[in-house]
């Protein structure tokens, strides 16, 4: 994954962690910050990569279908029931569940969902037997589900179930040094995939690209870069090859010297926090790897106002 702001970074270190253990995750974040990729990534690194990844969008199923979609059914449990049907907890026996839109679940299923959490077991839609099945439970929200709770919309008992490890992904705009890298890598990747031959995005363009809010989040920034390129006639993508939301002003408000000085500033504080945290609140080896003596580097941590003190032991 690409980035490293601080607060991605944060969240993207602890992936590794939680792979190795067995813990439920709940992911919160916009829509579009990556909550999938997050997921994908603890499944893959863990012992369970083997095993089946299965992503289900909670939001997408009819909420009188959920808890047939999720355990199954046996033959004759309704009219129409035939024959008997796998859920998608069976389905995943091993792996792990990815349960994206959580907050949508009704309140049915969300009990269902609880006893299976609790104790690995789960009876299909029409059947008096007990099941089992070895599945991790990985579930994401773009919602405040503790308001939700509050509200008598979600359960407060599953809450606490699956919100043992939380990661909380930030929007694209609170990372906004990452987007030339992110800019770049779709450049890139939609250059080979279009056979095109568009080696840059000038200045102004990313200039542009950095200052937008991005509601939509990375996979906004993705959309935006994809149609540069399917309609770019050139080696470069300008300005007038970015095609942004009609509210975004025509001209920037700042010049591109300006522009610069801040994503320079905001690039230089970033990378000081991320060194005082690799290196524990350590000056000397920060500084080291920088490549600058100590006074410098100790201006440096002067100049941005960052406190040391919060860095250390953090490796």
């Amino acid at each position: 994954m690409i980035g490293r702001s601080v607060v991605f970074t944060a969240e993207l270190n602890k992936i590794p962690l939680i792979a190795n253990c067995d813990s439920s995750v709940l992911i919160s974040g916009d829509t579009g910050t990556g909550k999938e990729m997050f997921a994908r990534s603890i499944h893959y690194l863990g012992p369970r990569a083997d095993k089946a990844f299965t992503p289900v969008n909670c939001g997408a199923i009819p909420p009188d279908l959920m808890e047939n979609e999720l355990f199954g059914h046996a033959r004759g449990a309704f009219t129409s029931a035939a024959t008997s049907q796998t859920g998608l907890i069976e389905e995943s026996d091993g792996g792990t569940l990815f349960l994206d839109e959580i907050n949508t679940l009704t309140l049915a299923a969300q009990v269902k969902l609880l006893r299976f959490l609790q104790d690995k077991e789960y009876r299909q839609l029409g059947s008096a037997k007990t099941r089992r099945a070895d599945v991790r439970i990985i579930a994401a929200t773009n919602s405040n589900l503790e308001q939700a709770v509050n509200e008598g919309c979600f359960r407060r008992d599953l809450y606490y179930r699956l919100n043992i490890i939380a990661l909380k992904l930030p929007s694209l705009h609170q990372r906004r040094s990452d987007i030339p890298a992110l800019a770049t890598h779709f450049l890139k990747h939609y250059n080979e995939e279009m056979h095109k031959a568009v080696e840059e995005i000038t200045p102004e363009a990313m200039q542009m690209l950095v200052r937008y809010d991005w509601p939509g989040n990375v996979r906004e920034l993705q959309n935006v870069v994809e149609r540069a390129i399917v309609f770019a006639t050139g080696p470069s993508l300008n300005r007038s090859d970015i095609i942004l939301p009609h509210d975004e002003p025509s001209s920037p408000s700042e010049s591109f010297q300006e522009a610069k000085a801040r994503v320079v500033v905001e690039f230089e504080k970033n990378y000081i926090k991320n060194l005082l945290s690799t290196h524990g609140g350590n000056i000397t080896r920060a500084a080291e790897t920088a490549g600058k003596n100590r006074r410098a580097f100790w201006e440096l941590i002067r100049k941005h106002e960052i406190d040391k003190s919060l860095f250390k032991g953090s490796n």
